[in-house]
């Protein structure tokens, strides 16, 4: 592979996982494991997403060939999201993922507070982002 073709190569999976690793995604593709859900139930479960990031969310994994929309002729109109047979396949990396996190958080918490106690006039280092709601408890308050 010539040198050209790894950078294209690099940047569309970078492309890819800062899509499937976007902390909104992780929650959509869990939320949908059970099956199509409307637009509405998604974002009352999540609860601290914007209208408007559900929807480009949404619509990136659609694009991504990860969720079909399908639209029932109703009034109002009824849309509903599932993941498709490629988008089923994202959830065994994605629970193991999680899986790794829950067994390492607490050692990597010690180890951030170790360095945010040696480096208090640190302005420049990045904490981590703010909390997302536990894949189990959206999941709990989406469906009974």
């Amino acid at each position: 592979m010539k040198p050209s073709d790894e950078h294209a190569n690099c940047g569309a999976i970078s492309q890819l996982l800062a899509r499937i690793g976007d902390k909104w995604t992780v929650l959509v593709v869990e939320m949908l494991r059970d099956g199509p859900m409307r637009f509405s139930e998604m974002r009352r479960a999540i609860g601290s997403i914007s209208q408007r990031m559900l929807t480009l969310t949404l619509r990136g994994l659609e694009r991504d060939g990860l969720v079909t929309r399908t639209v029932y002729p109703t009034v109002p109109p009824r849309v509903e999201y599932e993941l498709t047979t490629r988008g089923r396949t994202l959830r065994e990396p994605l629970c193991a993922l999680a899986e790794w996190v829950r067994k390492h958080q607490s050692a990597i918490e010690q180890a951030q507070k170790r360095f945010d106690d040696e480096h208090v006039d640190s302005k420049n280092v990045r904490h981590s982002p703010r909390r997302v709601p536990p894949l189990a408890l959206v999941r709990s308050r989406s469906r009974p």
